[in-house]
């Protein structure tokens, strides 16, 4: 006769106890189960805030951008690579697709100068006598991201790098104090924690993530949920040519006093000076 799940006998520990005998707070498979999600969102939200908090971070500035985006020297050897596999085949559509990319890869791997710049040039400034103000806040990953960790090491100091667990590996760039190395498991969760402290959220050219956060930030600005958040675009040609924004305030969708909301800079500096302005802060 077949039985089914009811007829087996429980799960055994090794200690010779049921699951059932393990205390709930260290039940790793109980804490997985849907019914347990509110208590999952309160500790991710819970964990970093304790860690940071004790860590010392008063404010933290946020820096997004394309994990895509490569040092110059590898955006050259990349275009290398393309125009050779062009050359080798003229009329291939993909090739020449590919060569395209690698010549705008190169253009913008400036960026990733200018955002390694900041984080070292923001660092070095308000990381000073164990204080932990302006501190570079990222997603963790490469690209941009990596470069604007990079810049707070280069000046050994700390940064933060919040990873989230993907379908695809997603690994924390080296650059990020490890101590403030977070993985999440909730968008929503991660969201709130770059938030939670930000003075400033500058947005250097990416893709979807990069607009995701870019426009929530300035949704929540819009709506006077944060007035305290400074939003700088670097990179006006990028940004000016990638959104239209004067044709959202035409259509009436937006108003003109929301392009107040955001700012443009071209270097690092001005990045900075930007900020500086907004949070009347002097010379930190």
């Amino acid at each position: 006769m077949g039985s089914d799940a009811s007829d087996q006998p429980p799960a055994i520990n090794p200690d010779g106890h049921s699951s059932s005998y393990i205390p709930a707070d260290r039940d790793t498979e109980f804490l997985q189960r849907d019914e347990l999600r509110s208590v999952r969102l309160g500790l991710e939200l819970l964990k970093p805030e304790l860690i940071q908090t004790d860590e010392g971070i008063g404010s933290t500035i946020v820096v997004f951008g394309s994990a895509r985006l490569k040092e110059a020297e590898a955006a050259q050897q990349e275009l290398q690579r393309a125009e050779a596999e062009a050359a080798r085949a003229p009329r291939d559509p993909a090739r020449q697709r590919q060569l395209t990319i690698a010549k705008r890869q190169l253009e913008l791997s400036q960026f990733y100068d200018i955002a390694r710049e900041f984080g070292r040039l923001v660092s070095s400034t308000c990381q000073i006598g164990g204080h932990c103000d302006y501190v570079i806040m990222t997603g963790g990953g490469p690209g941009i991201m990596e470069a604007a960790n990079r810049g707070a090491a280069d000046v050994k100091a700390k940064s933060i790098g919040l990873n989230i667990t993907l379908p695809h590996e997603q690994q924390p760039n080296p650059y990020i104090t490890p101590q403030l190395s977070f993985q999440f498991r909730y968008f929503a969760i991660r969201k709130m924690h770059f938030m939670l402290r930000a003075k400033a959220l500058v947005a250097f050219p990416g893709g979807f993530g990069t607009l995701d956060e870019l426009f929530e930030t300035l949704t929540l600005l819009q709506t006077g949920k944060t007035d305290r958040v400074v939003v700088v675009l670097v990179g006006r040609e990028f940004w000016e040519r990638l959104i239209n924004w004067p044709f959202l305030v035409e259509c009436g969708l937006i108003s003109p006093h929301d392009l107040e909301l955001f700012h443009y800079a071209e270097t690092a500096q001005e990045a900075w000076d930007l900020i500086v302005r907004h949070n009347g802060v002097g010379t930190v």
